[in-house]
């Protein structure tokens, strides 16, 4: 039998994601399975570069409110990039590691993608979309009364 199996721990961060594959496996179940362990990384990565993604979330979140969501706004959006004021954001994310900036102008810009409600790769969001019995787990809280 084939298996899907990803386990990572560094500096407290501990990750497990298995999948074990029989003939029954469909290739959508699998490519969820993928995209929830890339997105895992794709999260730490950044934070384990040191970038504090929450300022370019917040920074983000602040430009693209009430704007419509369309090509021609991504593309008036990503010449946001090149003003001092987004430059001076995204350099304050990095923590005075002027060396990192380029990893932080690639996380503003997949943050402003997907903002825009625009696919950046195939996600396990979007493929719950196209495959609808492929669901995201709901994060780990507490439930309404009755649940």
């Amino acid at each position: 039998m084939d298996s899907i199996d990803f386990l990572a721990q560094y500096k407290g961060w501990i990750a497990v994601k298995k999948l074990e594959i029989s003939e029954d496996t469909k290739p959508e179940e699998v490519a969820f399975h993928l995209a929830s362990i890339r997105e895992s990384i794709d999260r730490k990565a950044f934070e384990i570069l040191g970038i504090d993604t929450s300022i370019i979330d917040n920074y983000v979140s602040n430009i693209i409110k009430g704007k419509r969501k369309d090509f021609k706004t991504l593309g008036e959006l990503i010449s946001e990039m090149s003003k001092k004021e987004a430059k001076d954001i995204i350099l304050s994310a990095c923590k005075g590691k002027e060396e990192l900036l380029p990893i932080a102008n690639a996380y503003f810009l997949r943050s402003l993608v997907i903002g825009l409600g625009f696919d950046f790769d195939v996600s396990r969001e979007l493929l719950s979309r196209i495959f609808p019995y492929l669901k995201v787990p709901r994060l780990r809280g507490r439930k309404k009364k009755g649940s």
